[in-house]
């Protein structure tokens, strides 16, 4: 394919070597069918060899701050839920750790926003534990994002979906904050949480809560949420200097101060 970058003044026009028009069905099927070339050109596979090295090492664990780690926490789902166990999350800071620590071993088995939804992530856990009881379900959350949609609790218990709901409970709006301490150091505003009990509001609508304080308590907790066979909440206390996956809110501070 040759890139011809001053054909157009509304952008880059791409032109194909061989243009085929074909219904995109049987194309597909007819590309599927051909057969394999028995080797690659060594720019392609030198390219994605790279490319591949760059998305593991990206992979290793980034240590942020405080005694429950999220790192920790998604790298231990993914390496222990049944490979069609279906993750939903919805919009915030904490989400980047799910994508960037768990891997996704089979079709369908993500549920997320693409419009940076908040408070998608529940209803969605709800909906999938309907429509597949047998298969684990697992909701990813910030505590404000599932803040959106936590009275969806009632329907899951009316209906017997029985998602685990994963609260990443660092007491903030991270995304924001993160926001404002990157162009506004320390000059909060309207992102501080004041948080209910996760747990025992899990309870009170009829499910499972637990509250995890220390990393290493997790796979216990996990494991009596998947055993209650009901709504569960797993509500992690977190440091508010994990702001992010990829900084600290100290961090994000001193880069900005320079």
């Amino acid at each position: 394919m040759h890139v011809y970058p001053d054909a157009s003044e509304l952008g880059r026009v791409y032109r194909p070597d061989l243009g085929i028009v074909a219904p995109a069905a049987e194309m597909v099927a007819a590309l599927a069918a051909a057969p394999v070339p028995e080797a690659a050109p060594a720019r392609w596979t030198d390219w994605t060899a790279a490319a591949r090295l760059d998305y593991e090492r990206w992979q290793q664990p980034r240590e942020t701050p405080g005694a429950v780690k999220m790192e920790a926490v998604v790298g231990w789902l993914s390496a222990n839920l049944p490979e069609d166990a279906i993750l939903t999350n919805g919009a915030g800071n904490y989400a980047a750790f799910l994508h960037r620590y768990f891997r996704f071993k089979q079709h369908g088995t993500q549920l997320a926003p693409t419009s940076g939804s908040m408070g998608y992530g529940f209803p969605a856990a709800v909906a999938a534990g309907i429509r597949f009881p047998g298969r684990a379900v697992v909701c990813m959350a910030g505590d404000g994002c599932f803040q959106m949609t936590l009275n969806e609790m009632s329907t899951a218990v009316q209906h017997g979906s029985a998602p685990i709901v994963v609260v990443a409970n660092n007491g903030q709006y991270g995304t924001i904050r993160m926001h404002q301490e990157r162009h506004y150091p320390e000059r909060v505003s309207g992102t501080v949480l004041a948080n209910p009990d996760f747990a025992a509001l899990a309870r009170a609508y009829g499910g499972h809560g637990e509250v995890v304080e220390r990393g290493e308590d997790f796979a216990q907790a996990f494991a009596r949420a998947r055993a209650a066979g009901t709504l569960a909440v797993i509500e992690l206390r977190m440091d508010p200097e994990a702001l992010s996956a990829g900084a600290s809110l100290s961090e994000i501070r001193a880069e900005k101060r320079g």
